[in-house]
C-alpha cells in the first residue's frame, strides 16, 4: 500500500525512540502527563519550530490537520490548546535538555561533514520581535519592540561559543569590533558585516581567543 508521508514525518522517524525512552525513565517525565506523553510533547514542540507556529492554537491546529499521518509521527492524537499550555507550564524543561544532548552524541558520529584545516566559526545576529506593551524595556521602532542576539557558531560541533543579547538597534558591527578570533582561523559572515575598517582590524590586531559562554 502507497503511503504518502510528510518531510516533517520523515524527519521525526530519523529519532530514536530508544533515547527518548531512556530519558523519560530518567526524568520520570511522563509522570501527571495529563494525556500527553512526552514524544507526543516532543513532536508538537518540533512542530511549532519546523511549522513556524506563532501560537499554541496553531501547534494544535496544524496538528489536527495531518489526522492521516499522525500514525506516521507516532502519537495517537493531536493535543488540545490546553493541553499543550498545561504540559508546557509543569513538565520540565531539562527532559528537552537532555534529549537534546542526547541526539547530537548519538548524530555526531553518524554525520560525515566535511573537515577543514583550519577552524571555521560562523558569526550572525538575529532579530527576534517582542510585544513592546508587555516588554517596554525592548523599544526598537515606534510601536515595535525587539531584542538582538549574537551568535557565533563553532562549525565543528555547530554549538554557539558566544551569544551576547542587545536592544534591537544595535549594530552587527557594534559587537563584532569587540571580538577577536584564534589565529589562522576562518570567519563566515554575510554582507550585514561588511565594514572595511573591522575587515582590517579583524587581519592585523593581535589574535586571542574566543571567550567561550553567554553575555547578556
Amino acid at each position: 500500500m502507497k503511503t504518502n508521508l510528510s518531510i516533517f514525518a520523515q524527519i521525526i522517524r530519523l529519532i530514536p525512540r530508544d533515547i527518548i525512552h531512556k530519558n523519560v525513565d530518567e526524568h520520570d517525565s511522563d509522570f501527571n502527563s495529563k494525556g500527553i506523553n512526552s514524544w507526543t510533547h516532543l513532536v508538537s514542540m518540533l512542530y511549532c519550530q519546523f511549522g513556524n507556529c506563532q501560537s499554541i492554537r496553531d501547534i494544535s491546529f496544524g496538528l489536527r490537520s495531518a489526522t492521516g499521518n499522525l500514525s506516521h509521527l507516532g502519537v495517537s492524537r493531536a493535543p488540545s490548546k490546553s493541553s499543550i499550555s498545561y504540559i508546557n507550564a509543569h513538565r520540565g524543561w531539562t527532559f528537552f535538555r537532555d534529549v537534546y544532548f542526547s541526539l547530537f552524541k548519538e548524530f555526531k558520529v553518524k554525520v560525515n561533514r566535511l573537515r577543514l584545516n583550519r577552524k571555521l566559526f560562523i558569526l550572525d545576529s538575529t532579530l527576534i520581535p517582542l510585544c513592546l506593551s508587555l516588554f517596554d524595556w525592548t523599544y526598537y521602532r515606534k510601536m515595535k519592540g525587539a531584542i538582538k542576539i549574537h551568535t557565533i557558531l563553532d562549525y565543528d560541533s555547530c554549538l554557539p561559543v558566544f551569544i551576547r543579547m542587545t536592544d534591537g538597534k544595535t549594530s552587527d558591527i557594534e559587537i563584532a569590533e569587540k571580538l577577536a578570533f584564534p589565529k589562522g582561523s576562518i570567519l563566515a559572515i554575510d554582507r550585514g558585516y561588511l565594514d572595511f575598517n573591522f575587515l582590517r582590524e579583524l587581519d592585523s590586531k593581535p589574535k586571542e581567543s574566543i571567550k567561550k559562554g553567554y553575555v547578556w
